[in-house]
């Protein structure tokens, strides 16, 4: 069971500063939402390198793949056509009119991968319903997530928190 306390800053700058000397007393930080993206953010808070774009890659490959195999058969061993002089017995041949073909569904591929990758991860499927620790996120505060298993330690962080900037902070449990 683990249980959060979320510190809600005002400026992000403040808390930009004020991350590293909490991370230095020992505070893990989960994550931090904020009403726009923060240049950096994953870098000073200890996220490591996504591998999104791996994904992505291999998203493409599998199109790529799947357009050769398509053109191949289509137009070369189930109806094989005389388009413009083109020899239609070898697919090496016809290779540069397929290329627009291949690289549209590379493409297609890629983007539909990874808009159905983004949804498993960020939880954000049709019927599932997102935590949101406080509204003003969405709007103008920036939200500290801070793990606290400890119930003695408590006071001791909010306490902490507080004193690097923190507006409010708010616990909830899992």
């Amino acid at each position: 069971m683990s249980k959060y306390i979320f510190a809600i800053y005002n400026d992000e700058d403040v808390l930009m500063q004020n991350i590293k000397p909490l991370r230095n007393n020992g505070v893990r930080i989960k994550e931090v939402f904020s009403p726009f993206p923060v240049h950096g953010m994953d870098q000073i808070i200890g996220h490591k390198r996504t591998r999104i774009s791996i994904c992505a890659f291999i998203y493409g490959i599998i199109g790529c793949c799947l357009a050769l195999i398509m053109t191949n058969y289509m137009m070369i061993t189930d109806w094989p056509m005389d388009i413009g002089g083109k020899p239609s017995f070898a697919f090496y041949k016809n290779l540069p009119a397929f290329v627009p073909v291949i690289f549209e569904s590379t493409i297609f591929c890629a983007a539909h991968g990874m808009v159905i990758t983004f949804y498993l991860r960020s939880k954000t499927l049709p019927g599932v319903t997102a935590f949101v620790p406080d509204t003003r996120m969405t709007d103008d505060k920036f939200v500290m997530q801070v793990e606290c298993n400890d119930n003695s330690k408590k006071a001791e962080l909010t306490a902490l928190l507080m004193k690097h900037g923190a507006e409010e902070v708010k616990e909830y449990g899992k």
